[in-house]
Parts: structure tokens; sequence; C-alpha cells
């Protein structure tokens, strides 16, 4: 296998472990800044609705999620959820956003991924990110900065504002336009795939990884968008089952050693 141009990331559980998610939690955080509340709802009901909603739209089923390839912005939903109840916020849509996430979501980087940023940027190796997420684009690219102060990410792509979600293959697409680059099937190295094994790769593709922890999502995506997918297990918070013919790293260094083993 080549050594790879650039290497694109999934966020969560790949390169950020979130702390498990509390929308109660957030949602008291944005009431802080209520402006009127004509229900005298509390976060606990507010979260009760939201739940409902998107039980209805079937975004957040680990089953039936990576069906769902158009996003849905969260100050689409926000709007809908806080307006229907009669509250009003003092807040616009980005604050929302970020007040809400920082409350229900904080986030780390996951162990050694730091370092393995570093480790890229000495090889020459670029990097990028595509989230599939509702938050705003730029409160996301924020919190991805603050975490990896001064790494030199080409771009950070949220759903949000492009509209596909993985594993739609146009997201990985605008993704290598942004590049400048083209995919493995784009330069005549097309993978196969198998939807029992996974995705097969001959030894002369992958001038563009992607790394992430959802199956469907990231590994079956990337592939089916001709880049060549790397499972990161090391953070996942959802049970899984190993696929043959897929490359699995469980941290930072087992995918170096990857790396290690592509020639120039």
């Amino acid at each position: 296998m080549k050594k790879p141009e650039m290497i694109l990331f999934d966020y969560g559980q790949t390169l950020v472990n979130e702390a498990p998610f509390d929308g109660v939690r957030g949602t008291e955080a944005v009431l802080q800044y209520c402006t009127e509340n004509k229900y005298h709802l509390t976060a606990e009901q507010i979260q009760k609705e939201a739940k409902a909603i998107n039980d209805e739209l079937g975004r957040f089923d680990p089953a039936r999620r990576h069906l769902l390839q158009v996003e849905t912005p969260n100050y689409m939903f926000t709007s809908y959820l806080y307006e229907s109840l009669g509250i009003k916020l003092s807040l616009t849509s980005r604050q929302v956003d970020q007040v809400f996430w920082d409350a229900a979501s904080p986030g780390r980087p996951t162990e050694g991924c730091p370092e393995f940023l570093k480790y890229l940027v000495a090889q020459g190796i670029r990097t990028g990110v595509i989230s599939n997420i509702s938050y705003c684009g730029q409160v996301v690219e924020q919190r991805i900065r603050e975490l990896f102060p001064g790494h030199p990410f080409a771009f950070i792509l949220a759903t949000s504002e492009y509209m596909f979600r993985k594993p739609n293959k146009r997201i990985f697409r605008l993704a290598l336009e942004k590049a400048g680059l083209k995919s493995a099937r784009e330069t005549g190295q097309e993978p196969g795939s198998d939807c029992k094994t996974g995705p097969q790769w001959d030894s002369g593709s992958g001038n563009v990884w992607y790394i992430g922890d959802q199956y469907e999502c990231d590994i079956v995506g990337a592939a089916g968008a001709g880049l060549f997918p790397v499972w990161y297990t090391g953070a996942m918070d959802l049970p899984y089952e190993p696929h043959e013919g897929v490359a699995t790293a469980a941290d930072w260094k087992e995918v170096r050693r990857l790396l290690e083993t592509c020639v120039a």
C-alpha cells in the first residue's frame, strides 16, 4: 500500500472522546438565557419533547442513523422545539448550539491522538475532518481547533452545513474536491466491496484514508467513495463485531504502525 497523501477523520469517538450525552444538562444551560417560558417548562419536560421528535425522525437510532443521509441542522430543530413550547431565548442559533453542546457533551482528545497528529505533520501527510453532526459548523470547528491547538487541519466539514451525511458518497467527494485530490476509484484503483465481509482493497489503493468509529457511516461510506477506510475502535461507545477484511485499530499507535508499512 502506498503512503496516503491525506488522512480524513471522523470527529466523535475518533478524534474526540465525548462525555456521555446529557440533554437535560444542556437544556438547563440554555434555559439560563430564557426570556419567556410561557408554560413554565422544566429542562426535563423540554428534553422529553426533544426525544419524542427525534424518535419520530429516527435521528439517533443506532440501527437506523446510517440510513438517514440528509442532515437536519440543529438550528432548525431547536427553533421548532423552543418556539413550539412557547419559549424565547436571548441567544442566536449558533450560541444555542455552543451553550447546549458544551454542557451536554464536553469532549477531550482521544488518548494518543495529539501525538499521532504531530507524527502526520512530520510525515507531510495532510489532514481534514468530516463529521456527521447537526451543530453549527463554526461551533464544531471552534471545538476541534481548541482541542488540537495549532494543528493544520485543511478543513473541517460538518454535515450541518452541507446537507449530505455519511455514508452518502457526496460528502466524501466534497472533501476530496476541497483537498484537490482524487479517490482510488478516480485514479483507476477502485476497491471491491462485499456487504458481509466489508470493503476489500488491493495493494495499490489508498491515496486518501478515512478513519472513523462507525462501521456503516465511516467504513462502508468511505469505501463506497473510493477512500481507504480504517476502523478506529479505541473510543467506541457502542457494541460492535469485527468485520473480515477491514483495517482496524484499537489505538493511534496501531494506526501509525499501519502507516509505517506503506511505501513512499
